[in-house]
């Protein structure tokens, strides 16, 4: 790492870079940054920003080797490297290494383009395990083959990930059909595209439903890329994407032992205006309360995501095997599921999750792995 100048002024450091490119750096941030005010091993801030002049004086600055030497009016001295210069100059964010864009999909994806990795390579090799991680958070979906004959199996891979997110169903949860459900999950009739939990204040990011045996007549599984399903309306529709970005409605899951509610939009936007949550189960949506002069035109946008959901060009089913495991980002891919018959064979499915935050976090350590 090397620069073709320095330039010192009373309030700013401007760094010229070789490509001819200058950067200013505020000295508040130079002094904010000095890494003498970084605890040596958390790398954790101890500097009381409040103890520093509004605006530092910088006096003098040289260079030596691949280090910035301030010279500071209070008689500070920083040592700042020019490559932590290089990767955060202002106004340009730093590069995430857990970044991947999403590559929306449609039906034409097909069952066969969903990615596909072997359980005991993920568990026994970090760059498969990279390398399945990042195609998970392309396409939001793949799927785990070859897991061992045990309950516990899939639970295994995701922690090979983070930690699971305990939620009001527990940390696992097993979808079989039961006497007394508490969701339609928990029973055998057909489910139509939803994301999970909508009603929590975060919802839990990546879900992983281990197939455990799948051998009744029916109960195949259905998924499409919310994200698409949005964009599409976003091109089609501008009024109804509007709508569904700005109008929050409410989401509330309630039994014996809880009641969870949250007031949201369907659609989340970043702050450049890209797609980066969506929120959808008619089942727990709770009464529409936005004002009544709105309500018959969000209806009208509600519907017209819903039915995008119920189109063939969106959706890919199969039914999943005994030892397979589906993984998908439940904050963008909807899941649902055919009927079953019970009465036909067993049908369980084991599910946890991990949240967003987790997964990303494991993607940046494995990248600082690889680059040493």
């Amino acid at each position: 790492m090397t620069v073709s100048g320095l330039e010192v002024r009373a309030d700013r450091l401007v760094v010229t870079w070789p490509d001819g490119t200058a950067t200013p750096y505020p000295t508040i941030w130079l002094r904010d940054n000095c890494p003498s005010g970084l605890h040596p091993q958390t790398q954790e801030r101890l500097l009381d920003l409040l103890e520093l002049d509004p605006s530092p004086l910088l006096r003098a600055a040289r260079l030596e080797e691949e280090v910035a030497v301030l010279e500071y009016g209070d008689g500070h001295v920083s040592r700042i490297p020019l490559a932590l210069l290089e990767a955060h100059r202002p106004g340009r964010p730093s590069a995430d290494p857990a970044a991947v864009k999403p590559d929306y999909w449609r039906a034409d994806l097909t069952v066969e383009g969903i990615p596909r990795f072997a359980g005991p390579q993920i568990m026994a090799d970090d760059g498969v395990l990279d390398a399945w991680m990042r195609q998970t958070a392309r396409f939001g979906l793949s799927i785990v083959d070859g897991l061992a004959n045990r309950n516990d199996a899939g639970m295994e891979v995701a922690e090979r990930i983070g930690f699971l997110r305990q939620t009001n169903f527990g940390v696992t949860f097993e979808v079989v059909s039961m006497p007394d459900p508490n969701n339609l999950a928990y029973t055998p009739v057909a489910l139509p595209l939803h994301t999970d939990l909508p009603n929590q204040e975060m919802p839990p990011g990546f879900q992983f439903l281990h197939c455990i045996a799948n051998e009744a007549d029916g109960g195949g599984s259905v998924f499409a890329d919310g994200f698409a399903i949005a964009q599409d309306l976003r091109a089609e529709d501008p009024e109804a994407f509007r709508l569904l970005c700005e109008v929050p409605i409410p989401y509330r899951f309630h039994d014996g032992e809880a009641d969870i509610r949250v007031r949201e939009p369907v659609i989340t936007l970043d702050r450049a205006g890209e797609i980066i949550e969506i929120r959808y189960n008619a089942h727990i949506a709770a009464m529409f309360d936005m004002p009544a002069d709105i309500m018959p035109a969000y209806y009208r946008a509600y519907r017209a995501y819903m039915a995008r959901t119920r189109d063939a060009k969106y959706r890919l089913s199969f039914k999943l095997e005994s030892g397979s495991m589906v993984v998908f980002d439940n904050r963008r891919v909807l899941h649902g599921r055919e009927a079953f018959d019970p009465s036909t064979g067993f049908r369980h499915l084991r599910g946890c999750y991990v949240d967003r935050g987790d997964f990303l976090s494991r993607l940046r350590v494995l990248a600082r792995a690889k680059s040493g």
